[in-house]
């Protein structure tokens, strides 16, 4: 199963690039934003609707499909692809943010994590090799390894364990997996030279792309941003890099200027369920009284179903009344800005005019305030799914 990347602009270790990542189940220009489907499908939609949005590659979780229904199961009904009726490319997540934030009595060893599940109960020992063992039963085009993640504030020392654990963990993996194309993932918290010297452990090791982990889980973005940076300085350029977790606008551009290719992220699909919507000014509660008798879209540069077809009035009328449409029309429209969000720098990169398109976007776009963002992310915690 194997996978290709191609630069078709920007060869510098820490500046915006465009690329295009083939895998057997087709191709992803990049940047790329991946809609996630933890469990095999992205909440309220169907596969062609993620389509239409442009998305090129979804996200499954290994972690939530080897409890439910089994990664046997799956693979008995001809692999995750078909059981979702997606015809283009998949990656995995490993699932280790999940065995660290979800589950119970969780137990680290050098083994792996003993765990007890967060639907039944019933304990677990989820090691590399089985992580491996998941993913390569549903088929993905791409595979993460096991990591072990920690909050984004943890002490040097905890950091350090973790990112040497993870580092022996990647070697495992690949053993146990060497036909299936597998990032490797950079841990080390915001500590700037236990990232650095992750980066460049697993750069030697001439992994099939790279994935930077552990953050968005409650530093500030100034942090976020300063280590994204430090580990895209010591990556090989012709991999992909892809930034785990991390969805708002404002970080994708950021990202993106850093080196970034590939992102996901459940804010698009989870803010649309709760009816916060995306525009170009920085999000917007559609809930909100103000628009009650809105006749324009969303956002009327957007070209998704829902701005070409419904206004912010009839919006509100379903979100009011909780009525299901309302939450697909809403993450209809938040999967396409992300998409087009990507599709538009990679313009920009190819035209070489990326700065100038950065930063007309960041200096209109207004983020949600950090507080605001705290507070979010500490009620989203508390849910049993990403997703």
């Amino acid at each position: 199963m194997p996978i290709d990347f191609k630069l078709a602009a920007g060869d510098a270790p820490v500046a915006p690039r465009a690329g295009l990542l083939s895998t057997p189940h087709g191709d992803i220009p990049t940047p790329a934003f991946m809609p996630v489907g933890t469990l095999a499908n992205v909440k309220t939609l169907l596969p062609e609707e993620v389509a239409e949005a442009g998305a090129n590659i979804l996200l499954v979780n290994a972690y939530h499909l080897y409890l439910r229904p089994g990664h046997e199961l799956i693979a008995g009904l001809g692999g995750v692809h078909r059981f979702m009726d997606w015809h283009g490319p998949i990656l995995s997540d490993s699932g280790g943010f999940q065995v660290f934030s979800l589950s119970r009595l969780r137990q680290v060893s050098e083994d792996g994590v003993r765990f007890r599940s967060h639907i039944d109960g019933s304990e677990h020992l989820y090691t590399p090799e089985l992580a491996m063992e998941v993913q390569r039963s549903l088929g993905v085009d791409i595979a993460m390894p096991l990591d072990h993640v920690l909050p984004g504030q943890s002490e040097l020392g905890p950091a350090t364990d973790a990112a040497e654990r993870t580092l022996r963990w990647y070697e495992r993996c690949r053993v146990a997996a060497a036909d299936l194309p597998t990032f490797a993932i950079v841990q080390g918290g915001i500590h700037p030279e236990l990232r650095r010297w992750h980066a460049r452990e697993l750069a030697a090791l001439d992994a099939p792309g790279y994935s930077i982990g552990g953050l968005s889980v409650g530093e500030s973005k100034d942090a976020m941003w300063a280590m994204t940076e430090i580990v895209t300085a010591e990556l090989p350029v012709d991999r992909p890099r892809y930034l785990m977790g991390v969805g708002s606008p404002e970080d994708l551009v950021n990202a993106v200027a850093r080196g970034v290719d590939m992102f996901d992220c459940v804010l698009p699909t989870r803010l649309g369920r709760n009816g916060s919507l995306f525009t170009r000014d920085g999000r917007r509660n559609i809930r909100n009284a103000a628009f009650r008798e809105q006749p324009t879209p969303i956002d009327e540069s957007c070209d998704c179903t829902t701005c070409r077809r419904f206004s912010m009035a009839y919006l509100h009328h379903l979100f009011r009344n909780d009525e299901l449409l309302g939450y697909r029309l809403a993450t209809v429209h938040n999967i396409r800005f992300l998409v087009r969000l990507a599709e538009e720098m990679r313009a920009a990169i190819l035209a070489n005019r990326f700065d100038d398109y950065a930063t007309e976007f960041l200096g209109r776009y207004r983020p949600v305030d950090e507080r605001v963002r705290t507070e979010q992310k500490a009620k989203w915690a508390k849910q049993a799914f990403r997703g």
